[in-house]
């Protein structure tokens, strides 16, 4: 990969070369990125998307990072880092925000124009262009509850609107997963409502996440599906698998369904104990366990 000619034709996008993913994903593992590229709207998206297109380079997209593994041997080609397109707007009973902008920053923005129907995303901690490619939920709410529509980029550069109809959404899952496109923004519909009973909902369940959560460490969130009938945490508390350490990673004692980072984890620990904790369950409880967070990247060699 010709670093001088990528330099000289994306100069005005900011880009790094063999950057570490560990700096960037929630879980602090992860290998390089070849090309780490933070565009800061949706032209220098096209433009890159343009350039990858003209020179053969495989590219990814990536938000927030938090429920995302990326392997130790890192990704190759152009990652694409949307955390600087976080600009938010208001119109009416709907909110646009563009990919980049937190979900949670975006539910507080809700709250202060007195709009309902976001609270339940008050503590994901994941990005807008995130919550949409695998329909964010907690407590009751999902994304697709609220969902009015994305404007996505295409491989071949086309910039086009989906609906909540284009990306038949289910638990977890939206399209977009199958799609080669990167969200640039999401509209959502909302409902005028009473600030302070908004805001009561919010803090009722921002003091369940900090107090169920183990968010005093690095972790990947939750990290399995929930099975039908079952509940992944009490699984793995009965399978005595809460509290098991693998290499730098652990089972957190606070929720098992959370792997946090306690001494200088690398992805490997986490993808074996992942693994582990599937083959125990399995057998156990002839329950497959599916994952939740996305696994990404090249081995390590």
């Amino acid at each position: 990969m010709d670093q001088t000619h990528i330099a000289s034709h994306l100069s005005h996008i900011t880009l790094l070369f063999d950057e570490p993913l560990s700096n960037y994903t929630y879980t602090k593992t992860g290998g390089p990125a070849d090309v780490l590229l933070f565009p800061k709207t949706a032209t220098e998206v096209k433009e890159i998307v343009d350039y990858c297109k003209q020179e053969a380079i495989n590219w990814l997209c990536l938000g927030n990072s938090s429920n995302l593994i990326v392997k130790d041997g890192g990704i190759d080609g152009f990652v694409i880092m949307l955390t600087k397109m976080k600009e938010i707007h208001t119109h009416g009973t709907q909110i646009t925000a563009e990919a980049g902008a937190k979900l949670i920053d975006t539910t507080y923005a809700a709250l202060q124009q007195h709009l309902t129907g976001l609270e339940f995303a008050c503590g994901i901690p994941g990005s807008i262009g995130g919550a949409a490619y695998m329909n964010a939920g907690a407590y009751g709410g999902e994304l697709v509850d609220v969902f009015d529509s994305c404007d996505v980029i295409l491989a071949n550069g086309d910039i086009m609107t989906l609906t909540k109809d284009d990306l038949d959404f289910s638990y977890r899952y939206s399209n977009l997963q199958i799609m080669k496109a990167i969200v640039l923004s999401v509209t959502f519909n909302l409902a005028h409502g009473d600030y302070d009973a908004i805001k009561e909902k919010m803090d009722e369940l921002t003091f369940l996440r900090e107090s169920k959560q183990p968010l005093e460490y690095p972790s990947c969130g939750s990290v399995f599906k929930r099975p039908e009938g079952h509940y992944t945490g009490q699984l793995i508390q009965e399978a005595e698998l809460q509290g098991l350490i693998w290499g730098g990673a652990q089972v957190s004692e606070k929720h098992a369904g959370f792997i946090v980072n306690i001494n200088k984890a690398t992805a490997t620990d986490y993808i074996e104990l992942i693994a582990h904790i599937q083959e125990v369950i399995a057998k156990k409880f002839d329950v497959a366990l599916e994952t939740e967070v996305r696994i990404i990247g090249r081995d390590k060699n």
